[in-house]
């Protein structure tokens, strides 16, 4: 498995990495592989449709009192009362000519491929989950960093306070609103790492691994700003042609025209051969199967079967036909929602790239601010209000910075997913 112990419990995971555990251990593309192995079974046995056919029957049949034929007047025995006859009989069946077999044979390799693709899509899907996990943690986890360098500085200018309180120098209401301050900070931190726990737990449920293994993340989500640009893309039905639902509908239209060439077998003739061979043993007086004398006989049939008329057999064809253009339907309606989509998520990455530098900014301006706050403060010149209003301007620009880099990650992946990217 593609991960770093530490301390034998912990992960320290890249986004490499926890795909990679992911697509080993998560139980739904173990069903999608079992799922192919099925298909490449059943295409075994179409194939085997084509192989002769032997079967081999023994009979012995004790006759109580014979048949008795009356030919004007003449009246004789068919057979003798109170003997055996046994035989032993062997058919070999041969099929020299069956087209549904033939169109069998070529519809089961298109459900293997089909099989195929949905396994790809399921391994997609896996991806998309476990990236946009990955990337909740590490929101949930570069927040509560914010939070808790907040907390810390809350709780460093309380202390200040307070101690600048017991000696006269500030008032009771700078002590009080410090507090405040400390004291919010300190829910808000609760609350983030609650969303920690949460978002570690989702990922490792993706992944696969022990709820109780520890995960962390060596990474923050700035390290990503200087990848953040947007996709150069071609036309609108070329970006889609990779979409796993779009070849699903694609191979299940071939599927349909397969069915559809099956059921036009259902008019064509079909030729078999047929090889009897037969050891027979006639009015044996006793029940001695060894002692009794055998006879051989042999014969060879080659039918043929010329369908004639089956009403079934059109509306049959009707319906398929049908099917194919709700298909069409269905495609056209999926092509439509799927350009639609890598446009949105275009414009949501444009949207997070530009809000990105703005915010970049923001926290560089905010954090200037907290710095003149503080030493106004000290002075004398400002009042706390002041200082712990920009404390909480920079926090929320550091969470907005923080969420807006996340929102283009979110954005990509799903675009990646809508355009059957597999590259992670």
């Amino acid at each position: 498995m593609a991960f770093t112990s530490v301390s034998g419990q912990e992960l320290k995971l890249t986004l490499h990495q926890a795909i990679e555990i992911a697509l080993a251990e998560n139980p739904t593309i173990k069903v999608a592989d079992k799922e192919i192995a099925l298909k490449e079974i059943a295409d075994t046995e179409a194939w085997q449709a084509l192989l002769p056919e032997a079967n081999a029957t023994a009979t012995i049949q004790h006759t109580l009192l014979a048949a008795e034929m009356n030919l004007g007047g003449n009246k004789f025995k068919m057979g003798r009362d109170n003997t055996n006859t046994a035989a032993l009989s062997g058919t070999v069946s041969i099929p020299l000519f069956a087209p549904a077999v033939y169109q069998n044979m070529r519809l089961t390799k298109e459900d293997i491929a089909l099989a195929q693709e949905k396994a790809r899509g399921s391994r997609l899907d896996l991806i998309n989950q476990v990236t946009k996990a990955f990337y909740q943690m590490l929101l949930a986890q570069d927040s509560y960093k914010v939070m808790q360098a907040s907390y810390n500085t809350s709780k460093e200018n309380y202390d200040i306070v307070k101690a600048k309180f017991d000696v006269g120098k500030v008032s009771e209401y700078d002590k009080i609103s410090a507090e405040v301050q400390m004291r919010s900070m300190n829910s808000s931190l609760v609350s983030t790492e609650t969303g920690l726990t949460l978002a570690e737990l989702q990922l490792k449920v993706l992944m696969g691994i022990d709820p109780t293994m520890k995960v962390s993340i060596d990474d923050r989500l700035e390290n990503y700003e200087s990848g953040l640009r947007l996709p150069t893309l071609s036309t609108p039905e070329g970006e889609i042609e990779g979409n796993s639902s779009l070849r699903q509908i694609d191979m299940n239209r071939g599927m349909i025209e397969r069915a559809l060439k099956i059921q036009r077998t259902n008019f064509m003739p079909t030729v078999a051969f047929v090889l009897t061979g037969q050891y027979q043993s006639l009015y044996n007086p006793n029940w001695s199967v060894w002692d009794y004398s055998w006879s051989p006989s042999a014969s060879f049939t080659i039918s043929v079967n010329v369908p004639l008329f089956r009403a079934s057999n059109w509306t049959k064809l009707k319906t398929t036909k049908l099917q194919l253009l709700q298909l069409d339907d269905n495609r056209l309606n999926t092509q439509r929602q799927l350009t639609m989509a890598v446009e949105s998520y275009k414009q949501n990455m444009a949207a997070s790239i530009a809000q990105t530098e703005s915010n970049k900014e923001a926290v560089r301006q905010a954090d200037k601010a907290v710095s003149i706050a503080a030493k106004r403060y000290e002075v004398g010149r400002g009042t706390i209000l002041e200082l712990n209003q920009s404390e909480v301007a920079l926090t929320s620009a550091k969470l907005t910075y923080n969420q807006s880099i996340y929102d283009y990650l979110v954005a990509k992946a799903s675009l990646d997913y809508t355009l059957g990217r597999e590259d992670y």
